[in-house]
């Protein structure tokens, strides 16, 4: 069946496809939008009970000016939506060793100084003192920022395609992108595996780790790894429930441990790893969390959260990230295929940016100027960008 009239074509429903999709709809686009599904689709990056909601970038001023405002927008959202769901309880980043310049903690605490943002400087022994369940000691740097916390991650997505629904924007499920349909040099539309094609005047790529399945080139500048991901079931849930509790990360530039408080609805604690993680292709390797990924996370609970060391496992799950080597946006023109617009990359950390990521690539369609795109054009990385070491693009 053929499918046409539209304005653009979105190829992937995630958080770079639903918040492009309501951007471009209330510029007055016509818009379609096709995704294997079922929606959320449970393998996409952000489809989980929860992400980070930071403002931390280490020295970064263009990320946190983007969280800054992207924090604005999670606000009003939960001021305009029925149920909030955002939850501003504040975010903890300690290290074990002091804080030192060049760190990412030490940075990211000098510039939300600097940007006027009011933080709670934490030693050793305040740590244990304002937060219990952490273990005495073991982290002796750090800081709390009352701004930030966690969003429900999957149903987010889920509210925003409702929203997308509302206004009139065409959601195709199972529907999965096999080629680009070209004429005359430009891509005109999308075929999919299952027999069907889609025209629009603009194909919109936000396919996250699968991104290098169409476009084979991306896979010179982009990684997917699994991360494991763990949800476990407190014998003490009330250690780890706000305010004695917050989203955290623990040294994480050295150990890639970050996760969150007690979930309001699941009643489990999500801890998770954003390190150098296993290289993974998205559709061909299997994902499975392995024992020696539940003995790092067993050795880390006795050296941060004692409590849990013997906490029983409801429910694990690999992440797999689609980053560019530099961990930055992909967001821009394909430079050779006239009518492809890409925006990945990056998805590690995508999440969090979602109430101004639909504006910053509907400029990107539109080719409007926007002072944020310059670092997410389309480039040329070398290999030394990808690094050795935890990610601080976490969550």
């Amino acid at each position: 069946m053929d499918h046409s009239g539209f304005d653009v074509l979105i190829v992937g429903a995630g958080i770079f496809g639903t918040s492009a999709a309501l951007e471009l709809r209330q510029r007055g686009f016509k818009i379609g939008v096709i995704d294997p599904g079922p929606l959320p689709h449970p393998l996409a990056e952000s489809t989980d009970i929860n992400k980070v909601i930071r403002l931390e970038y280490g020295s970064d001023e263009q990320y946190m000016a983007m969280a800054e405002a992207s924090l604005t927008g999670w606000r009003q959202w939960n001021a305009a939506w029925d149920e909030p769901l955002f939850h501003e309880d504040g975010v903890t980043m300690v290290t074990h060793q002091p804080m030192t310049p060049g760190g990412f903690e030490y940075e990211s605490y000098q510039l939300a100084l600097k940007r006027g943002h009011q933080l709670e400087r934490l030693n050793a022994d305040e740590l244990s003192r304002r937060f219990p369940a952490w273990k005495a000691g073991t982290y002796v740097d750090g800081f709390y920022d009352r701004e930030g916390g966690y969003a429900e991650s999957g149903r987010t997505v889920e509210k925003l395609i409702a929203l997308g629904k509302q206004q009139n924007i065409n959601y195709h499920e199972h529907q999965t992108a096999a080629k680009f349909i070209e004429e005359s040099r430009r891509v005109v539309g999308v075929e999919t595996r299952e027999g069907d094609r889609f025209y629009a005047d603009v194909v919109l790529l936000c396919t996250g780790t699968w991104a290098t399945i169409l476009l084979p080139e991306l896979s010179a500048v982009m990684k997917s790894t699994g991360q494991p991901v763990f949800h476990l079931r407190p014998a003490q849930p009330e250690l780890f429930q706000p305010p004695q509790f917050s989203t955290f990360t623990a040294d994480v530039s050295a150990t890639g441990w970050y996760g969150f408080p007690l979930h309001p609805h699941a009643g489990v604690f999500k801890i998770a790893n954003h390190g150098i993680g296993q290289r993974l292709h998205p559709e061909k390797d299997e994902r499975i969390v392995k024992p020696e990924d539940e003995q790092k996370l067993r050795a880390m609970l006795a050296d941060t959260f004692p409590s849990l060391v013997d906490a029983p496992i409801v429910y694990t799950r690999v992440c797999v990230y689609g980053d560019t080597l530099d961990e930055h946006f992909w967001i821009d023109h394909h430079p050779e295929r006239s009518g492809l617009v890409v925006a990945t990359g990056g998805s590690g950390h995508a999440f969090k940016f979602a109430p101004v990521l639909g504006s910053l690539i509907a400029d990107a369609v539109e080719g409007k100027a926007n002072e944020w795109l310059a670092k997410f054009r389309w480039r040329t990385l070398g290999v030394s960008a990808a690094g050795e070491e935890a990610s601080r693009h976490h969550g």
